[in-house]
């Protein structure tokens, strides 16, 4: 029978552990120069710019706004968010499956710790993409900051929710990996990156609208641009899924943390 540790652990302890795994995962994904960092900011720049160059020689005007760049960075600033915390978390425990063997390390360690360091890596990253957007294009007035803390906020507790779920999900069922990815490959296309969920046909939207990420970005350009009105937004829906899938994802890792430490 699959059993869980019922050891507890000071809370110093836990602390030291998962900022010593949040130095590691520095290392090994970022390496020790700056080369991994500089791509990371390389990698939404050159996608923005691939969108607009792209549907910039087909349509006149972005559906919302006057900026090209600024109407598809709104888009796909949330949406990668979501997709790298998302691979990240998806892969922590696997990754990081050695240290399993030591009482001190958890799963959970390991997903927090990818989570913690996408997190402030992402920040950065989109800090830097909009600081250097608002220069060379200049912002709308009137952004909600608010707002787009919000997107980001709800698209990171997505990823860390499906991640965390995965975390366990992929060892018991490897279909189900190749399902997710299956499933993850067309999710660009259909999450409101580059086009407007008022633009769809009614019974395009109707399904569109389970697509939490559809809801993520109509919560940032709702910041970005004060005359888009995303009246179809439901906070409860994205945060509740989200927390959803991240507490009974963290219940089965520390449930069942044996067979996923060790499959």
């Amino acid at each position: 029978m699959i059993q869980s540790s019922g050891r507890s652990r000071p809370k110093f302890q836990a602390v030291r552990v998962l900022l010593a795994m949040i130095i590691r995962e520095m290392n090994t994904r970022y390496g020790r120069t700056w080369g991994g960092y500089i791509w990371a900011i390389l990698e939404p720049v050159a996608m923005i710019a691939l969108l607009s160059l792209a549907f910039g020689q087909f349509i006149h005007t972005p559906p919302v706004g006057d900026s090209f760049v600024i109407f598809y960075a709104s888009g796909y600033i949330p949406f990668y968010f979501y997709s790298e915390i998302a691979s990240a978390t998806s892969s922590a425990v696997v990754f990081n499956k050695p240290l399993m063997h030591f009482p001190a390390v958890t799963p959970l360690d390991a997903v927090f710790a990818r989570f913690l360091l996408s997190m402030l890596t992402l920040t950065v990253v989109a800090v830097i993409v909009y600081i250097g957007i608002g220069v060379l294009a200049g912002w709308p007035r009137g952004v909600d900051l608010k707002a787009v803390l919000v997107s980001l906020a709800a698209a990171s507790l997505l990823g860390l929710g499906s991640g965390t779920l995965n975390c366990v999900l992929f060892p018991f069922s490897p279909v189900w990996m190749r399902i997710w990815m299956v499933i993850n490959r067309p999710l660009f296309l259909v999450s409101g990156v580059f086009f407007t969920f008022e633009s769809m046909p009614n019974q395009i939207q109707e399904i569109l609208w389970y697509n939490p990420l559809v809801h993520v970005v109509g919560i940032m350009r709702t910041g970005i641009f004060p005359s888009y009105d995303a009246d179809y937004v439901s906070l409860l829906f994205i945060f509740g899924l989200g927390l959803g899938c991240f507490v009974l994802g963290a219940y089965l890792l520390i449930r069942h943390r044996s067979f996923v430490t060790e499959n």
